[in-house]
């Protein structure tokens, strides 16, 4: 019986990041004459996970990151928003940019987009859902776009090759975005674990498989920096027209939004049968009696539903309910949501 010797992973890694490195130095490909490639029939499974076992598999893992970095790199932009720098990919010819929500901020601000090129378009920020982080752009300079495909994040797998680009330490001039390997150690629907290196500046970049098509976007440095998370692409695609809508939803992490209201449970419709003092709902006049039947813009048919959208509020956020009270719908704006602790919830 053959054994084959499996290279080490870690000196494989290093072989790998030195050669995307080393592409990202040359904007042409070295003159001489290039290896054989050949790809066997194990190497579908190098892609999914499994350490090359020869030569050959190594060669052809390298030649696909190259690939990658072809196809990527020039889809990979830096973001300015104020004062804050990240990263962002252009995902579609008319110039969306999916980021980071923390490097947006929120809704309608001026940006810039640094393409790799160099030059800087104008942008808007857009949507974002704060307690995953994801955020989106659009470029308002017309033009036609080089961008990148979405796809699922739900196929991923663990051990599966993956790659990372972005702007470390924020955009400069004529560096290239840095590509990065890794595998992904953990993937749910609401956060992508990986072990690709990232710092300060990356935030936004993407997250892209081993066909160069974006599965997520840079999120956080975990406690180290090869421990990194990611907002699975699944997230944009399935709030894409809320994202572009300039939607902002979601609970910053740790906070506990409160809005003051108990309704009958018994009841299918959202009628409330008590408004807490000092409350949001009471300083913005809601009554007992009250069926809140709007809650931001979005229908509110039971309290179970009203208590889903009151979390995925902050506390700060204004917010505008739609209500019906003795025969007549009546809108009440300027709520500003609470955090229960500042009320004694």
């Amino acid at each position: 019986m053959t054994h084959q010797t499996r290279l080490p992973l870690p000196i494989l890694v290093l072989f790998l990041l030195t050669t995307c490195f080393s592409l990202l130095k040359a904007e042409e490909p070295p003159k001489s004459a290039e290896p054989t490639v050949v790809q066997t029939a194990h190497f579908a499974e190098v892609l999914a996970g499994d350490a090359p076992i020869d030569l050959s598999e190594l060669r052809a893992l390298e030649r696909r990151v190259q690939e990658v970095a072809q196809k990527v790199i020039p889809c990979t932009v830096g973001v300015s928003v104020g004062g804050a720098q990240g990263s962002g990919v252009v995902v579609t010819e008319d110039g969306y940019v999916m980021t980071a929500g923390h490097v947006i901020g929120e809704p309608n601000r001026k940006a810039t987009i640094t393409l790799p090129s160099g030059k800087k378009v104008e942008a808007t920020t857009l949507g974002t859902d704060r307690s995953i982080d994801s955020g989106l752009l659009k470029i308002t300079t017309p033009g036609k776009y080089e961008h990148l495909k979405i796809d699922h994040s739900e196929e991923l797998r663990d051990g599966q090759w993956v790659v990372v680009t972005g702007h470390p330490g924020g955009y400069v001039k004529d560096r290239l975005p840095v590509l990065r390997l890794g595998r992904v150690l953990a993937a749910y629907d609401d956060v992508v674990a990986t072990d690709c290196v990232l710092v300060g500046g990356d935030s936004g970049g993407p997250l892209l498989d081993m066909d160069g098509d974006v599965v997520g976007i840079n999120s956080r440095i975990g406690n180290r920096i090869t421990a990194n998370m990611h907002v699975p692409s699944d997230a944009y695609t399935e709030n894409w027209k809320r994202l572009t809508a300039g939607e902002v939803w979601g609970k910053v992490p740790g906070s506990r939004p409160v809005l003051g209201v108990r309704c009958d449970k018994e009841k299918k419709a959202a009628i409330v049968v008590e408004v807490t003092a000092n409350s949001p709902a009471a300083k913005a006049g809601v009554e007992v009696g009250d069926r809140i039947v709007r809650f931001n813009g979005r229908e509110s048919k039971t309290f179970d539903e009203l208590k889903l959208l009151v979390d995925q509020t902050s506390p700060g956020d204004r917010i505008e309910l739609v209500v019906e009270r003795g025969g007549q719908t009546l809108t009440i704006g300027d709520v500003i949501i609470r955090d229960a602790r500042e009320i004694g919830g």
